[in-house]
Parts: C-alpha cells; sequence; structure tokens
C-alpha cells in the first residue's frame, strides 16, 4: 500500500462520518466506537431502551459503506436455520439426478444487523458463535466462507425490560466492543424532532466500498504501539481477575475476569482509534477511552456489588485508577 493509497483511505473517513451525519444526531462517540469496531474487524453490540435509533444507526452505516447489508430481526420463534441457512433438495429436470443444496441465510452479508438479539433464546443466539469467531459457518459437516469483510452488529434492550433473553457470556466475549447508547442531549433531541418530521429526507452517499474497509483493517493493524503500553494493558486485563488482583475492588466485588482476547481487543481497539483520529501510534487516551466498551461485558461482578449497585464501568473506573503506566 502506497503512501497515497493511506492518504486517500484516511480522508475517506472523515467523509464517512459526514454522510452518517445527515441522519444521526449526536451521538459522536457511539458513532466512533463502531467505527473502531469495523476498523479493528470485530464486532459490536449495541445497548439502549427503544427509540435510540440503533436500528437506524446501522443501516446508515450500511448505506455510508457500501456493503451487501442484511438485517435478521431476532424475535422468540427464531430458529437457527433461519440465520445461517438451509440444505434443500433440488433435481436436474434433464437427468433426474438428485442432490442437496444448501441455500445461504442472512448471516452471509459483510454487514449484517442482528437486531433485538436478547429477544431470541440462547439456543439460537449460540448460532452466531461461529460465524462471528471463525468467519464461517458449518452445516452438514462442511464449512461454508463468510464475505470479507465481515461485520456484526448486535443491538439489544437492558435486560431489564420484559421478554428478553441475557447473553451468554461465551457470546457476549465473541463481541469486541459493548457500546452503550444513552438519551441525546436537549438540543440534540430538538434537532432529531426538527430533521424527522418534516418532508425532507437525508440522502446518504456511499463513501467506503468493502475493499476500503479491508485495506483499513489492514492498516490498523499495522499502527504502533509501545511495548509500555502493551505491558500496561496486560496488566489491566490480568487485574481483573479476582484471585490474583491486586485492586481493592476487583478483590472484593470481582466474580470472574477477562481473558486474553480482552487483551487483544483493548489493543486492536486502541490502533482503530489512532487511525481514525489520522495517528499511526497508539495512546494511552486511546486506550483509556476504550477500556470501558472492551472491558464491561468481561468483567463480572458478585452479589455485593449488585447489592450496593455498582457496574462494570466502576470496575474499570477503579482498575484505570489503581494500575500505574510503567
Amino acid at each position: 500500500m502506497t503512501e497515497q493509497d493511506v492518504t486517500r483511505l484516511l480522508q475517506k473517513i472523515p467523509q464517512l462520518k459526514q454522510e452518517i451525519g445527515k441522519v444521526i444526531v449526536g451521538q459522536q462517540q457511539v458513532l466512533d466506537e463502531v467505527l473502531v469496531a469495523l476498523l479493528a474487524g470485530g464486532h459490536a453490540l449495541l445497548e439502549g431502551v427503544p427509540g435510540l435509533a440503533k436500528t437506524l444507526l446501522v443501516r446508515t452505516l450500511a448505506q455510508a459503506t457500501d456493503l451487501p447489508f442484511r438485517r435478521i430481526q431476532f424475535t422468540p420463534d427464531l430458529m437457527p436455520t433461519d440465520i445461517l441457512g438451509t440444505e434443500v433438495l433440488e433435481e436436474d429436470h434433464g437427468t433426474g439426478h438428485r442432490s442437496f443444496k444448501f441455500n445461504e441465510g442472512p448471516i452471509f452479508a459483510s454487514l449484517v444487523l442482528a437486531d433485538e438479539i436478547n429477544r431470541t433464546p440462547p439456543k439460537t443466539q449460540a448460532a452466531l458463535l461461529e460465524a462471528m469467531q471463525e468467519g464461517h459457518v458449518t452445516y452438514a459437516g462442511q464449512e461454508h466462507a463468510l464475505p470479507k469483510p465481515f461485520f456484526l452488529l448486535a443491538t439489544q434492550n437492558p435486560i431489564e425490560q420484559s421478554g428478553t433473553y441475557p447473553l451468554p457470556e461465551a457470546q457476549l466475549d465473541r463481541f469486541l466492543l459493548y457500546v452503550r447508547i444513552g438519551y441525546p442531549t436537549e438540543q440534540e433531541e430538538l434537532a432529531v424532532l426538527s430533521g424527522t418530521t418534516g418532508a425532507v429526507r437525508a440522502e446518504v452517499r456511499p463513501t467506503l466500498g468493502g475493499e476500503d474497509v479491508r485495506q483499513l483493517q489492514v492498516l490498523t493493524r499495522q499502527v504502533s504501539i509501545s511495548p509500555e503500553l502493551l505491558a500496561f494493558v496486560n496488566r489491566l486485563v490480568r487485574a481483573t481477575r479476582p484471585a490474583t488482583s491486586e485492586v481493592p475492588f476487583i478483590k472484593e466485588y470481582g466474580r470472574w475476569g477477562a481473558g486474553p482476547r480482552a487483551g487483544q481487543a483493548l489493543i486492536l481497539c486502541a490502533k482503530a482509534r489512532a487511525l481514525l483520529q489520522g495517528r499511526f501510534a497508539a495512546t494511552l487516551e486511546d486506550i483509556r477511552a476504550l477500556a470501558p466498551a472492551v472491558l464491561r461485558h468481561r468483567v463480572l461482578l458478585n452479589f455485593n456489588a449488585e447489592a450496593e449497585n455498582l457496574t462494570p464501568d466502576d470496575a474499570v473506573a477503579a482498575l484505570l485508577k489503581a494500575i500505574p503506566v510503567q
């Protein structure tokens, strides 16, 4: 990749944000974290109460990236084959020969929206595990490769909402980032009301193609990070484990800590954030900014923490305060 290619790719990132901003008002941190997951080659889980434009954000991203897009509406009666696909018996009318053909499900797209993923039981949620981790689907003993890039964005309502199923820890760990969407500010909400109740609709133009995304993902891994920051991330992740942690908050309230995948995720995300800002070296600020989204679904707290209304974000804040950069 030449210097001109790199410059061309980096110039497209502000254009991409501008196109998405035609539809999505505010939510800058949410958009940045979604783009970080895309550049890092991972997947993201978006959580927020109904009506906060989670689905609209993903649809707009699909329009702005010009990636093959499929939406899967998760419901209590959804089956794994509704996601992955199934085999059908076909007959050649000329020869009379019959054979099974695999019909691809909606998971076979570059950008997949798993809408309200926690409204379907764990059995169906688990159908995504292999696709998210391995980039292929196995059916009847045969592997079927997913397109590249493959980016899955799942949305969910908070667990407190009725009719939802908590995602198992193994499923949560497949998500690079767990992104929380809050209510807009007063001015942002006013802009939403003004822009969505009129006759004119914003037109989103494609900015990035599939090859652009693949090149950006390659470029992300080439961003440098110092040995000191690598060691910091290693200490940070290891400190989430109650059995060996020296952080008082974790020793008192921790039930289960993060595995090595969390460290890999945090480093890749820090590199992607640096690239989004036009830098080729990750910084401590990149790591601190993304630590909550990387760790909040990988750190489990005990009943004492729940009784005191403490959250994994409180644990991450305590970790960042306690672990020094050496």
